[in-house]
């Protein structure tokens, strides 16, 4: 049976990841000026953190090739402020749902969902996790489908700095996690998108680190080993996340499942991936 932690992680991440799934996220972002999606992705998604140097988000996300971040960080605030780039981003998101929800959106689940989604959020502190901790410093929105979006964000950006916290603890770094991660959902790793901006020597320098460490066999595929320790940092990222949902009674739960099943439905229904 799922842990709490994954059930929900089921339900808040595709409701987040329409900022990079849907186009009205991007045509807002596209509006203030930014052309390209890298551009307006790393100015959306930094934009909590204000304008810090390119080094601080190249580790804060930690899994992009060299130079990927520098090529936009800090260029990119010579467009927009942190400030507008959020509020666009809000706009967007928001107006993806809608148009994805239709009458759904409107639903007493999505505000009782984005009660339940703050509630969690707000109750674990924010101690080692940067990127939730500029989220949290954000006003909270009224209006319930952008409430349910933004604590959402919430959840999912407090996961990822846990999954970043366990990759740390296990010794593996931006590049072998997407490795890892391709491996795990039974894709070649040059077939992995994430993958592209290495050249094949570069991706075959990542791989052979992780065969050496009996991680990958020769054929480039898990060893027992290496899926044991995938899983294993993927229930160490559930361990983390679990303490926000604490709060969280059994029959809340049950409403967030129950409630939002439909909703998440038509979402992932809608996406292009």
């Amino acid at each position: 049976m799922a842990s709490v932690a994954q059930q929900l992680k089921d339900l808040f991440v595709p409701i987040h990841e329409v900022a990079y799934m849907a186009d009205e996220p991007n045509e807002e972002l596209q509006a203030l000026g930014y052309e390209g999606y890298w551009p307006l992705y790393f100015a959306s998604r930094s934009a909590p953190l204000g304008r810090v140097p390119a080094e601080v988000v190249d580790a804060l996300f930690y899994n992009f090739a060299p130079g990927e971040v520098a090529a936009c960080i800090p260029a990119v605030w010579d467009v927009a402020t942190p400030e507008a780039v959020l509020a666009a981003r809000q706009r967007g998101c928001v107006a993806a749902l809608r148009n994805i929800l239709g009458e759904l959106a409107h639903s007493p689940v999505v505000a009782r969902a984005a009660e339940l989604f703050l509630k969690a959020a707000v109750s674990v502190p924010v101690e080692g996790r940067m990127l939730f901790a500029g989220l949290r410093s954000l006003p909270v929105p009224e209006e319930p489908l952008a409430r349910l979006w933004h604590a959402a964000t919430l959840l999912r950006e407090h996961r990822g700095d846990g999954h970043l916290a366990a990759l740390i603890a296990n010794g593996i770094n931006g590049q072998e996690s997407h490795v890892l991660l391709a491996l795990f959902w039974d894709m070649k790793p040059r077939d992995f998108g994430r993958l592209d901006p290495l050249s094949d020597a570069q991706l075959e320098e990542v791989i052979d680190g992780l065969r050496q460490r009996g991680l990958v066999d020769n054929d480039g595929w898990f060893t027992p080993a290496g899926r044991k320790l995938r899983t294993d940092i993927e229930d160490l990222t559930d361990e983390l996340a679990a303490p926000a949902y604490t709060c969280l009674s059994a029959q809340e739960i049950a409403e967030l499942t129950t409630g939002l099943a439909p909703l998440v439905e038509k979402i992932k229904a809608a996406s292009p991936f």
